[in-house]
């Protein structure tokens, strides 16, 4: 496949989990963005994404980006000396960044970009999808932890700190071998990048 001088791949900042059964009645929002690319063929879409796509460090640029922003509201009780997290509530906004041609495209370039997009799109969901189970996740480990000789209820801020830490670099770690599978040769991504590009 022909190089557009970017190395393009999907980069994701999201986190995953293991579902986990909670009785939280919160909803995500999701929202999706577009940035603007231009071209007429599929090569051509293709090396307009490796040009404005959303920096991914250095010169390298992504296909599409899931971003979120996660705030807590969380109601800590003192109890007989220690400290209980009586309750933790997320607010979560899940953002998608994903590529648009700038122009109506020839009706055999606009098939196969729908089918690239529609897989990118899948793909990103996929993400969003790990992003909620890490909420539930955090939530079910958080919602009752309790710390010891704690009146001030300073020990288990520190301590849910530090289970949040664990939760997510072991998350970041399955994003990354998400992305990775994906791009490999053969992986669902990189088959569609090639489809898009040879046009079949």
């Amino acid at each position: 496949m022909k190089k557009t001088g970017v190395q393009i791949y999907l980069l994701s900042l999201c986190l995953a989990s293991s579902p986990m059964a909670v009785h939280a009645e919160w909803q995500a929002v999701e929202r999706v963005q577009t940035y603007s690319i231009t071209g007429t063929s599929g090569a051509e879409l293709y090396a307009s994404i490796g040009e404005r796509g959303p920096e991914a460090g250095g010169e390298v640029r992504a296909i599409a980006h899931t971003n979120f922003k996660l705030t807590w509201t969380r109601k800590y009780e003192p109890q007989g000396g220690a400290c209980t997290l009586v309750s933790a509530r997320p607010k979560l906004t899940i953002t998608y960044t994903l590529p648009k041609p700038a122009r109506h495209l020839p009706a055999a370039i606009r098939r196969h970009w729908e089918t690239f997009i529609a897989g990118v799109r899948i793909h990103e969901r996929v993400h969003g999808d790990f992003i909620k189970d890490m909420v539930k996740e955090i939530e079910a480990m958080s919602v009752g932890l309790s710390a010891p000789d704690d009146p001030s209820c300073r020990k288990i801020r520190v301590e849910l700190t530090k289970r949040l830490s664990a939760i997510s670099l072991a998350q970041r770690q399955r994003s990354r071998d998400f992305d990775r599978a994906e791009l490999s040769e053969g992986g669902n991504i990189h088959q569609l990048i090639l489809n898009l590009v040879n046009g079949q």
